[in-house]
């Protein structure tokens, strides 16, 4: 059945990806061009990531806290590269009324409730959280402030698609405040490795840290790190960013505090977040053609019993004793027992969705003392025996994890290739796609002018590289280190 429904990636990846979002019920499309409505499956998954990043974040000192949707238009004034990066993707309140329209039926704008002042919908919240901690911040006693909230926010798009491009998606900022300028860099450097060990340890997604050029950072930021993850079609996904903001928040809502000196100055600041594009890219690093495949840690449901054929006395018996080990074990699991559906529907459904470990229990595998398994990532059978099935699993679902984010690894490897040349840089793009390590003059000229001739932009300037003079390879200047270029959703 998925076969028929899913169509295959190598013929059309972008209907691929569709199909799974559609089919294995995690999002839909809304009445509102490119917002989405999350299905409960779909919103499961983001819950077991978005719990996870929550513990990282506490663990790391960070508490959450709750600051307003709408953003008076004049904050977004104060930062002008803020509000220049942002301004275009803008949603604004004008009024604060309907009322029935005097023509027919329906309702419209009453125009005597125009605001005073315009409202934005927050496209992030450096603005309004930087003019609060001017009221919470005044001694170096205050702080380091360290800060997060979960949250929606709205950034009108044109081209949208579910979960990697929406006008309103839900995500976490973190918004913290320090005395020096090291506490804060070394803050942005903490939260990108949080975000590399989340992705790559509980997503099984392998990512680059790196730093973002001029051109491509954060607006109103000093500098921005960036962890970057190959999808299975060569296009590279932005996959979270954490911000070094410098005083540039704090001198635009003079938010200064006294020094251990009883001298005045400025904040440092820091700003980082991940959104529901990580769903995306989990989809894509790691699905094949039957649907979702789903790493064990943030997998909602990580084992699944189906009765063979149907349910009865013998066998609900023996899957409640399974489910008991399992459960004592931590492990996440569902029986169908639904009556109304074939078993073969139901494995079906369970491979779409992307459920780790399937197990069918029938009355002939329990009088041999075993049941029928299937591992999701590589579809490989087996008959385990029920004695010690609880530990054999939990090793299982340790060792598809492994697998997959091995796997991943691997793709990326072989996607990732050096070039010394222009020529060879297209002919690379063109006919293999992947993160291409170049030679950049480190110029914005430059680099528009590569994106302009074929697309790729630069993805980051990863951190830790050796560095190696070289030329460029557009302009032939000297270059002292390679970057990372690629295709990018």
């Amino acid at each position: 059945m998925a076969k028929e429904i899913i169509t295959e990636r190598e013929a059309d990846y972008s209907a691929w990806y569709n199909d799974i979002v559609k089919h294995a019920n995690l999002a839909e499309n809304s009445p509102v061009k490119g917002c989405m409505i999350i299905k409960p499956y779909g919103f499961a998954i983001w819950e077991n990531m978005r719990d996870q990043l929550d513990k990282m974040f506490k663990d790391t000192g960070h508490v959450n806290a709750y600051f307003p949707l709408l953003i008076p238009k004049s904050f977004l004034s104060k930062e002008a590269e803020h509000v220049e990066g942002f301004a275009k993707e803008c949603a604004v309140v004008t009024h604060h009324r309907l009322m029935n329209n005097p023509d027919g039926d329906g309702v419209v704008v009453d125009p005597s409730a125009k605001l005073t002042e315009e409202l934005i919908v927050r496209p992030t919240s450096e603005t309004i959280i930087w003019h609060t901690y001017k009221n919470w911040i005044s001694s170096y006693r205050d702080l380091p402030l360290l800060i997060n909230q979960w949250a929606n926010v709205m950034r009108w798009e044109m081209r949208t698609r579910a979960f990697l491009r929406t006008t309103e998606f839900l995500w976490q900022e973190g918004h913290t405040a320090h005395a020096s300028k090291d506490e804060a860099m070394a803050e942005a450097r903490q939260m990108l490795d949080v975000y590399a060990d989340f992705a790559e340890n509980w997503m099984a997604m392998p990512v680059v840290k790196g730093i973002k050029t001029a051109n491509e950072r954060f607006a109103g930021a000093d500098e921005t790190f960036t962890i970057e993850a190959l999808m299975q079609d060569g296009k590279a996904l932005q996959s979270g960013t954490s911000h070094f903001l410098g005083q540039n928040f704090a001198k635009a809502f003079d938010v200064k505090f006294l020094n251990s000196n009883q001298k005045e100055e400025y904040v440092w600041a820091t700003s980082w977040g991940v959104s529901t594009r990580l769903m995306g890219g989990l989809i894509m690093t790691h699905s094949d053609d039957d649907g979702l495949i789903l790493p064990p840690r943030i997998a909602p449901v990580q084992v699944a019993i189906v009765p063979i054929p149907k349910p009865n006395e013998v066998v609900n018996e023996a899957v409640g004793k399974i489910m008991d080990e399992l459960k004592a074990k931590g492990i996440r699991v569902q029986y169908d027992d639904d009556k109304k559906k074939r078993p073969g529907f139901k494995f079906n459904e369970i491979e779409l969705r992307g459920i780790p470990i399937r197990i069918g229990v029938g009355k002939r595998d329990l009088e041999n003392g075993t049941i029928e398994m299937v591992r999701r990532d590589t579809m490989e059978k087996s008959n385990p025996s029920l004695d010690g099935l609880a530990d054999m699993i939990t090793g299982l679902l340790e060792e598809i994890q492994d697998n997959m984010l091995a796997k991943a690894k691997a793709r990326r490897a072989e996607l990732t290739t050096s070039v010394d040349s222009f020529d060879e840089f297209k002919e690379v793009l063109e006919n293999k796609g992947g993160f291409i390590s170049a030679h950049w003059d480190g110029t914005t000229e430059t680099e528009l002018k590569i994106k302009e001739l074929t697309k790729a932009t630069i993805r980051c300037i990863p951190l830790g590289q050796e560095p190696e003079e070289g030329t460029c390879i557009l302009t032939g200047k000297p270059s002292k280190q390679r970057v990372l270029f690629a295709k990018a959703y």
